[in-house]
């Protein structure tokens, strides 16, 4: 098996023992990097000098007996829309191309603190604000699966990258479902953090966020094994103060009620839901009762009223600050998709924004409660089979996507952790599940997904041209 082949969690402790080297296997990521991104664009920003001096440096470390982090040598990428030091935060837009970064963001200074190379930078939409990873910048990114359907998006490049081998984890970050929904369209691993347990702000965008984001925006890895989710999940989480919504909170909870009590969610309420992905869901839960978990299809508290509240608070927040700027600098495709949206969903005065707010905390306050019951929640990531590229531009097309999105839209209203795991399979591509618990509760999902990984096998990297 080649260096690429490993996981983070094998390559990391082959590194550490001396059986292979960190140059090496940076060498061989960018090896696998040239083999398989000019068919799929995943990667658009190559930082091959940059990750071999890394690499001397890490060999160097350890030959001098150094202590060395847990991914000491393992090879990453980053996606364009956070700082990383000497590269520019362009998201895509044209406009940006030379927003040049003076320092690492936290998610970024974290993997690095923690030994992995950043070999290169993943493929995004303008303003990461489509489910199409697709720009006039660098083009568009191809699902190494099926070429003719989205990778998803926002972290598009980063769920193509890992799907196909370059690198072990892909850095992502999620406010709709941007790290799940890329996971399960290349068919990888996802694991949308808790809120406020990955520290995350961009020096070059001093100015803040709007509130929707300040309350639903979180990072977190694609990976090819549950066990590289978790390890990615506690590199990336550790502290920075400048981040007021960062919390230093334990990795592990206390554990539950035994057995562990799982509610499934096969057809979601809102909308219509494919076979296929509610044969997914029912399968999850067939590997978990079979692991001793207590499975039951069990409803939680207002799924609509949810989804409602997040296209309220996000439209609204978009169509005041990012909408006139996407007019300005988006491309084409970014524009027309966000139009339809704000067509479908159209901003709110500051009284019905107020209200969703004020629903947002009753809300929060009846999940909460809801799951003291049932510490787990297996639902879709998509209830729909992954769209056509481009399907978004028209209102017809965008409110089928949104009608697909439903159930990725509940953890980023709520702030609370999602891990998206391969379940089954339709034609090429896998379906698959996302896991939802409490807040803070990233480890009960991981937890869960060790166990479906068991029943459905580790993930191997694809070869696009063996579509």
């Amino acid at each position: 098996m080649e260096l690429w082949q490993l996981d983070a969690t094998d390559l990391a402790h082959l590194i550490r023992s001396g059986r292979a080297s960190a140059r090496e296997a940076v060498q061989s990521a960018l090896a696998r990097l040239d083999a398989v991104n000019p068919a799929i664009n995943a990667v658009v920003r190559r930082l091959d000098d940059e990750a071999l001096v890394a690499a001397a440096a890490a060999d160097a470390a350890r030959a001098r007996g150094d202590a060395l982090g847990p991914l000491h040598g393992v090879p990453v990428t980053t996606k364009i829309n956070v700082d990383q030091q000497g590269h520019p935060t362009d998201n895509g837009v044209v406009a940006l191309k030379d927003l040049m970064a003076t320092e690492d963001s936290p998610v970024v200074a974290n993997l690095k603190a923690a030994g992995a190379i950043v070999i290169g930078r993943t493929n995004a939409p303008p303003f990461s604000m489509r489910i199409f990873s697709d720009n006039a910048l660098h083009g568009r990114t191809l699902n190494p699966l099926d070429a003719a359907i989205t990778p998803g998006g926002s972290s598009g490049g980063a769920g193509a990258a890992v799907a196909t081998g370059i690198g072990a984890i892909a850095h992502g970050n999620d406010i709709g479902g941007s790290v799940r929904i890329p996971a399960h369209c290349c068919g990888v691993v996802g694991l949308r953090t808790a809120f406020g347990r990955v520290p995350a702000l961009n020096a070059s965008a001093p100015g803040g966020r709007p509130i929707g984001a300040q309350l639903m925006s979180t990072q977190g890895p694609h990976t090819r094994s549950v066990r590289d989710a978790r390890l990615a999940l506690a590199a990336m989480a550790r502290g920075d103060r400048r981040d007021w919504k960062w919390a230093d909170m334990p990795l592990a909870g206390p554990a539950p009620a035994r057995p562990i009590r799982v509610a499934l969610v096969p057809e979601v309420p809102g909308g219509s839901t494919h076979p296929a992905q509610a044969a997914a869901v029912r399968q999850a839960g067939a590997h978990l009762a079979a692991a001793g978990y207590r499975v039951e299809e069990v409803l939680p508290p207002e799924i609509p009223q949810v989804v409602e509240t997040w296209h309220t608070l996000l439209a609204t927040d978009s169509a005041l600050g990012l909408w006139p700027l996407m007019q300005q600098v988006g491309d084409d495709d970014a524009k027309a998709a966000m139009k339809a949206w704000l067509d479908l969903y159209p901003p709110v005065d500051l009284a019905a924004y107020a209200a969703a707010l004020q629903r947002r905390d009753a809300l929060l306050m009846r999940w909460l409660a809801w799951f003291e019951q049932w510490p787990l929640l297996v639902t879709p990531v998509l209830c729909h089979l992954p769209p056509a590229q481009r399907s978004d531009v028209t209102v017809e097309g965008q409110r089928e996507i949104f009608d697909s999105m439903r159930a990725a839209l509940i953890a980023p209203l709520l702030g609370l952790p999602g891990l998206a795991v391969p379940v089954g399979r339709h034609g090429a591509l896998r379906t698959g599940v996302q896991i939802m618990a409490t807040r803070w509760r990233e480890d009960l999902c991981l937890d869960a997904g060790e166990v479906i990984e068991a029943c459905e096998g580790v993930v191997a990297a694809v070869d696009p041209a063996a579509r």
